[in-house]
């Protein structure tokens, strides 16, 4: 986990935002575990298979899609998540990150917040918004 001395610029809090999600879809969950303050990281998968494969699934029964129980067996359906956008609050402390899956938006963002600490400023979430 990386601590800032002062608060850390838009451009490096999006950079290790980018870091994280790529992880993720690399299926290198303990890795991305280790670059921010966080949460369990369980519950960002299940929103973000909710979101993604499971939505896509319901318009499309034959889509070959592991079923619900076996999305953290086969973690191959993260390879089609991808980073879209950034949107700040207005206070710089706050972003969201929003997610596509096979170049569809989902309805599920990832937030992150820039925290002061003891040690210094670090990135904690992520938290899931629908």
């Amino acid at each position: 986990m990386r601590i800032w001395t002062e608060h850390p610029a838009k451009a490096d809090v999006e950079a290790v935002v980018r870091r994280y999600v790529s992880l993720l879809r690399a299926g290198r969950i303990p890795e991305a575990e280790q670059l921010i303050d966080h949460h369990p990281v369980r519950h960002v998968l299940k929103s973000l298979w909710t979101g993604s494969v499971e939505a896509s699934a319901d318009g499309d029964e034959a889509s070959g899609s592991p079923a619900v129980d076996e999305w953290e067996q086969d973690l191959s359906w993260l390879g089609e998540l991808n980073l879209a956008d950034f949107r700040w609050g207005h206070t710089g402390s706050h972003v969201y990150a929003e997610i596509t899956y096979r170049a569809q938006m989902i309805e599920v963002a990832l937030g992150f917040w820039v925290r002061p600490t003891d040690a210094g400023w670090v990135i904690t979430g992520p938290a899931t918004y629908w």
